[in-house]
């Protein structure tokens, strides 16, 4: 277990306790552990665990190419089908003439109906449409419960026919980056073209986020496949950490959501 550990931040270790668990139960039981949706630092940490057992998993979110996606982890003999992900996609049906839909409104309105933010994948949002994925064993609950967003009384309906999924697809450009450090106001710095103590009031200011969660310590190190989010500077992912230049600087591709 330590050995597994070491190559984790701490604050992840109860995570990895958990996949542990997930794994332990699969090769005891032979039967195959579907998880809730996991953002794409916790699908990382899952597959580095069970490329270290003799099982495999799969990842599937409903959307093509989907960020949060359930995992199926199962004995290698076993073949996963789609139904085995459990996902349902409901359409939101709103006054579209009249109101502008934002995907914050939305999770928030998702969130207070009492459904953890795990068991639900992602929004699409178009002009025209508002599509998210949720787990299908709270479907029924959010068919009844889900009847507002903000102050606009919404409906939802499933989506059926898979051709009729809103496909929209993130855009990233990529860029290295040369710093001296992966300490986080270092990273935003870089990000933001700034000082450090220009980066390190944004993250006191609680404007800065890593996996979705806010962190408030400027000496945090990013790692790869790290989604950061800046207010009023946009979002970011560590694609890569490439080594170190010959003045032992650190070379990193990062990513920016167009």
């Amino acid at each position: 277990m330590d050995s597994i550990f070491q190559h984790f931040r701490k604050e992840e270790q109860p995570f990895i306790e958990k996949v542990n668990s997930w794994v332990k139960d699969v090769e005891d039981t032979y039967a195959p552990k579907l998880t809730e949706f996991m953002d794409p630092r916790q699908r990382f940490i899952t597959e580095s665990i069970v490329r270290n057992s003799d099982l495999t998993l799969t990842a599937e979110g409903g959307f093509h190419d989907a960020e949060r996606q359930r995992v199926l982890i199962y004995p290698d003999y076993y073949t996963p089908t789609k139904e085995d992900f459990q996902i349902r996609i409901y359409k939101v049906n709103y006054p579209q003439k009249f109101v502008t839909m934002k995907h914050s409104q939305l999770l928030g309105s998702l969130l207070s109906v009492g459904i953890e933010r795990s068991r639900f994948g992602d929004i699409q949002l178009t002009e025209e449409a508002v599509q998210f994925a949720v787990a299908q064993e709270v479907s029924e609950y959010i068919h009844v419960h889900f009847t507002q967003v903000g102050k606009v009384k919404v409906s939802v309906e499933p989506v059926l026919n898979t051709e009729d999924f809103i496909d929209v697809k993130e855009e990233w450009t990529e860029a290295l980056h040369i710093v001296s450090s992966l300490r986080l106001d270092v990273v935003i710095a870089a990000l933001t073209h700034s000082s450090r103590a220009k980066a390190s009031s944004l993250i006191k200011a609680e404007k800065v986020k890593v996996n979705w969660a806010m962190i408030d310590q400027q000496a945090f190190e990013v790692e790869e496949y790290d989604v950061l989010s800046i207010r009023g500077y946009g979002r970011f992912r560590i694609m890569s950490i490439e080594g170190r230049t010959k003045k032992d600087k650190i070379r990193v591709m990062i990513g920016a959501l167009v």
